[in-house]
């Protein structure tokens, strides 16, 4: 009987002792760049400079060795140029990003490559600085989506390298001001470069 007790209980140890060394979630950090591209609506030019002070936070829980959950926050700048026939201005901006994914990884060896797609909310604010020119602007928020793919390269069984494409699609922001609204939804190009904890 000892021993059949014995047996049980080195068996749920071992058990335990396995869930615990599958790592299912991870947190990153990552450095984000913002290209954002021309459009062109209502009679109004829009272009913007590449953002490249940004980063990316983001919180991962696997529900399957395949299939997980992501939860982001992106903070970036890039300054908004918007031209009309008759006037042209600048904006400084701060670019904000809360969102959630569905996430689908692939193996092989080291190599995890992935694809996800999600929603999230997106808030363009006016820096009020030397760079922006109408400080009539105001906060723009909008509901969008984004969708990318990458690859993480496993450095050891806690740590990987992730390298992501990014694509955010979201109504182009006006700041409040009608003058300056194109009506349009464009793509702005977001690659990555991080580092993962998994645990």
């Amino acid at each position: 009987m000892k021993k059949i007790l014995l047996s049980l209980a080195l068996l749920s140890f071992s058990t335990v002792a396995g869930f615990a060394q599958e790592s299912r979630q991870d947190v990153s950090l990552s450095l984000a760049g913002l290209i954002p591209p021309h459009v062109v609506g209502n009679t109004v030019q829009q272009d913007a400079t590449i953002g490249i002070w940004g980063a990316l936070g983001s919180y991962r829980y696997m529900l399957t060795p395949r299939s997980g959950l992501e939860a982001n926050y992106q903070y970036n700048q890039d300054v908004q140029k918007y031209v009309t026939s008759f006037n042209s201005i600048r904006i400084h901006t701060r670019m904000q990003e809360v969102s959630a994914a569905y996430v689908y990884n692939f193996s092989f060896r080291n190599f995890n490559p992935f694809v996800e797609a999600g929603v999230g909310g997106y808030i363009f604010s006016p820096i009020k600085d030397q760079k922006t020119t109408d400080l009539d602007a105001k906060q723009s928020t909008d509901v969008g989506g984004f969708y990318g793919g990458g690859i993480a390269y496993e450095l050891s069984p806690s740590w990987d390298i992730r390298v992501e494409y990014r694509g955010i699609v979201v109504k182009a922001p006006n700041f409040g001001l009608t003058d300056y609204r194109t009506n349009r939804y464009y793509n702005i190009n977001n690659p990555t470069i991080g580092v993962a904890y998994h645990f």
